[in-house]
């Protein structure tokens, strides 16, 4: 068991999984600087621990996340003059520079998947979190908003950049001017969700299971590959796609995964360097 600074955030890896919990749960599990400190280091340190092959994202207690700290809007109602806005950590990234950008855009940045398992409320800064997965599983009574309209903001943590490609330009724009609160079932019909499943975390714990006992470079590629669609250009994602098949055929993992499903056993795979 690993926690992050102020005990924001609690990480458990095993058999290659990496259980990530948003622990601030008398605050559902709310946004305020430590929690982003938490999220980012948290993040940061996953891109580089050899042995995690996928990552599940949930919060403890009644909710995911509810979003920005309400002493953080308080502070704002004093026209901003007491609301830190903390610099950006000087570590890279990918493209996102301001901290809550950071926060929420670090697991897209992880090389294995990432899975969020949404339960109770996902509001706001909540929800751009769960943007930044590759999967989002979702509790039907669950509730999402991109809330930040309720307040007189925009989303600033990547959502803005990132809601469109999952849910079409339409549907973003009109949950981001209305702040509705959806459903689980309906993140799922939108797009918003990947599915709905009764109990989020155990769904997903599966799914990181099942993924991790795979090869584990396969896997990486693959997710690169797949962000790269609709971002870069058609020549360069085939070019892409060719060098990541290079690499893999006749490699260990690849020679491993043929000859355990020619014996009919379970693969040893080992992990990347």
């Amino acid at each position: 068991m690993t926690t992050s600074p102020d005990q924001r955030v609690s990480c458990t890896t095993t058999d290659g999984v990496a259980d990530v919990r948003l622990s601030r749960p008398d605050k559902l599990n709310a946004l305020d600087q430590a929690m982003f400190d938490a999220l980012v280091a948290t993040g940061l340190r996953l891109r580089e621990e050899r042995g995690v092959r996928a990552v599940v994202l949930s919060g403890e207690g009644r909710a995911f996340c509810a979003g920005l700290d309400f002493a953080s809007f308080q502070q704002m109602a004093d026209g901003g003059r007491s609301f830190e806005r903390r610099p950006a950590t000087t570590e890279p990234v990918g493209p996102a520079k301001a901290r809550g950008q950071q926060a929420a855009y670090v697991w897209a940045t992880i090389p294995v998947p990432v899975i969020a398992a949404v339960h109770g409320v996902a509001f706001g800064g909540g929800l751009q979190v769960a943007l930044g997965a590759d999967i989002r599983l979702v509790a039907p009574d669950a509730q999402l908003s991109v809330m930040e309209i309720k307040w007189g903001l925009v989303p600033d943590m990547t959502g803005t950049q990132l809601l469109p490609e999952l849910v079409g330009r339409d549907v973003a724009k009109e949950l981001t001017f209305t702040g509705r609160v959806v459903s689980g079932t309906e993140a799922a019909e939108l797009g918003l969700a990947t599915r709905v499943e009764p109990d989020p975390r155990a769904a997903a714990l599966e799914l990181a299971r099942e993924i991790a006992s795979k090869s584990p470079e396969a896997v990486r590629h693959s997710k690169r590959l797949l962000d790269m669609a609709g971002r870069a250009g058609l020549a360069e994602g085939f070019d892409a796609e060719q060098e990541a098949i290079g690499s893999l055929i006749g490699s260990p993992n690849q020679t491993e995964a043929v000859k355990a499903n020619l014996e009919r056993r379970d693969p040893r795979f080992t992990d990347p360097a």
